[in-house]
């Protein structure tokens, strides 16, 4: 593994020390500038003649990539053309996500790295990241040492089964570790060689997959039970040995490893899973944010949520965290939120097997009295008729199932109702915007996974904010590491949540916005992290200690932005240790 060599002068000025020269320099994404190497640098390295005389700056290489990204009009093409960027140059990629984030965001992340993950093993252009399979039991610790960098600090891992709204992906899920981490690195500034995506391909139930030619992924049925199990256990406590600084997210396991494996680990390594307590942060936010909007405070909410996998059951939780903080309790705060799954209204009258799904199932007699008992329709629309939900959110992945008749009949009883089609992709989104819109004559505020262009209607341009979890994971990851925590707590999403709630703007609400614009991703995301590592000290969970004067500074210094630094040659041990030409 290689260690980054930033280093700074005797002035206290950072620099890079650099062991490589030549076309092997010119093809390191962290130590290559392209066109940005100045006179001196080239002749330091070897470089003179292998590149076009004018030298370029930082700024001026933005606007060629973007101009020349701008020319491809399908997006998986972009997609290809912007992970092509970061394989050559880390530094000019970010530059390029940061100064255009509201425009590629849903490039480099949902909607267009769903199909980037169904395509994979078409597109496969360079290796990023570690992929593990069973073949590697007993020798994962050995696998990790493999990784481009040995200071890793952020790892987000995928066993690809629940890939978004698509479901088993194999090893094309690796887009989604991939993609999350370049939002990390853009939005809270976690330096990219701190950064490891990492897939377990434990095989794939996926048949055309397994049927296609061209798949690069571990050919077998997933692996499942007491084997799947031990592989995991190897791989944590490999994590641990290898890269005992490091904060793990776990990302789109299926609802009940998801549940699992959380609750087996949290306490374990510094970990936590952005479908179960991202989502629900980013739902939570959006509660917040629309109850300014129509005035109904926290304790009136009522909410209901269709979906009760890794999503909905996350969401439930919080939502119920933050309404026990707003001091509900007993009958009053079970009332307030309710799950539905692919059955109806979870009621503990009928077997519910999942384990998870058990704390938020109804008791009979409240069922019964709400005219939802046992033998009664229990639908989405007859739960919205009995309850007059102030809120509903889906996390179903079932396109259109948010039906006109349920919107309508919502509509009925409440001014500005809150409707979040969470669902992701695009096309397995619960209803679009317009539609909902029409349906409630432009009353609705919209939260939506994916993004959606804004409606025009009644004279007017609804703005449909995305409640996307770049909103929330970066910004916790980010406090974790400030703060060093040694676990990531409920308390911490709760924050999270209401930290990103302030961040809305008056004006971003009047549009009709529950979320800031992407274009303020790093105020957002720096807001989210104070607020994280002051929960993290005074839950006890924080290893450093910050004074509360000096967290924004912490946070501020943490963050890394991708400016061009001066490089000169690393000292002779350094290349020696690097296994690689001796510079001169």
């Amino acid at each position: 593994m290689e260690r980054y060599g930033l280093t700074v002068d005797k002035n206290g000025r950072p620099h890079a020390a650099v062991p490589y020269r030549g076309m092997r320099l010119l093809s390191h994404p962290m130590y290559s500038k392209g066109t940005a190497f100045t006179a001196e640098e080239r002749q330091a390295f070897g470089l003179d003649g292998l590149l076009p005389h004018t030298v370029s700056t930082l700024e001026q290489q933005s606007l060629r990539v973007y101009n020349n990204i701008s020319r491809k009009q399908d997006p998986l093409e972009k997609f290809i053309g912007l992970a092509s960027l970061q394989d050559r140059n880390e530094y000019l990629f970010y530059r390029v996500l940061l100064d255009h984030i509201q425009e590629f965001l849903p490039i480099v992340y949902t909607p267009t790295v769903g199909q980037a993950c169904q395509e994979f093993s078409h597109i496969f252009r360079r290796g990023r990241g570690i992929w593990i399979t069973p073949e590697h039991r007993g020798r994962i610790y050995d696998v990790l040492g493999n990784a481009p960098y040995d200071d890793v600090r952020l790892i987000v891992v995928t066993d690809n089964e629940r890939i978004l709204g698509l479901g088993d992906q194999g090893a094309g899920g690796m887009g989604i570790p991939i993609g999350k981490l370049a939002l990390y690195t853009a939005a809270a500034g976690i330096p990219p060689w701190q950064t490891l995506p990492i897939s377990l391909d434990v095989g794939t139930d996926n048949q055309t997959l397994l049927a296609d030619e061209l798949y690069l992924g571990w050919r077998a049925p997933r692996l499942r039970g007491p084997e799947y199990d031990s592989l995991v256990e190897e791989f944590v406590q490999a994590v641990k040995k290898r890269f005992p600084k490091a904060l793990l997210q776990w990302e789109d396991f299926k609802k009940n490893n998801a549940f699992r494996l959380l609750d087996r680990y949290q306490k374990q390594i510094t970990s936590f899973n952005d479908d179960i307590q991202g989502t629900a942060a980013v739902g939570v936010a959006g509660m917040i944010a629309g109850a300014r909007v129509t005035g109904i405070p926290l304790q009136q909410q009522r909410v209901v949520i269709l979906g009760a996998g890794a999503a909905g059951v996350g969401i439930a939780r919080l939502i119920r965290e933050t309404l026990r903080q707003e001091g509900l309790s007993g009958d009053a705060l079970t009332q307030a939120t309710v799950n539905l799954d692919s059955k109806g209204l979870l009621v503990d009258d009928e077997p519910i097997n999942d384990v998870h799904k058990r704390d938020f199932a109804w008791p009979a007699a409240m069922a019964e009295k709400a005219g939802l008992g046992k033998g009664q329709p229990r639908d989405l629309l007859a739960v919205i008729r009995a309850l007059h939900p102030t809120m509903l959110i889906g996390t179903s992945g079932e396109p259109g199932a948010f039906t006109e008749e349920a919107i309508r009949e919502m509509g009925k009883h409440v001014e500005r109702p809150l409707v979040f089609p969470m669902s992701n992709p695009t096309s397995m989104s619960e209803a679009k915007p317009a539609d909902v819109l029409r349906w409630t004559e432009g009353r609705a505020l919209i939260a939506t996974g994916s993004p959606f262009e804004p409606v025009p209607m009644n004279g007017r341009m609804h703005v449909i904010g995305q409640g996307n979890n770049v909103y929330i994971f970066p910004g916790v990851g980010l406090g974790a590491l400030v703060c060093e925590a040694k676990e990531v707590t409920t308390s911490m999403f709760s924050a999270a949540a209401r930290s990103l709630a302030n961040t809305i703007h008056t004006d971003e609400l009047e549009s009709g916005s529950l979320f800031p614009s992407a274009e303020r991703i790093r105020e957002v995301t720096a807001a989210v992290a104070e607020a994280v590592v002051k929960d993290a000290i005074a839950c006890g969970v924080a290893r450093r200690h910050i004074d509360a004067k000096d967290i924004p500074s912490a946070v501020a210094q943490a963050m890394w932005t991708p400016t061009y630094l001066p490089e000169e040659p690393a000292p002779q041990e350094w290349a020696t240790a690097f296994h690689t030409t001796t510079v001169d």
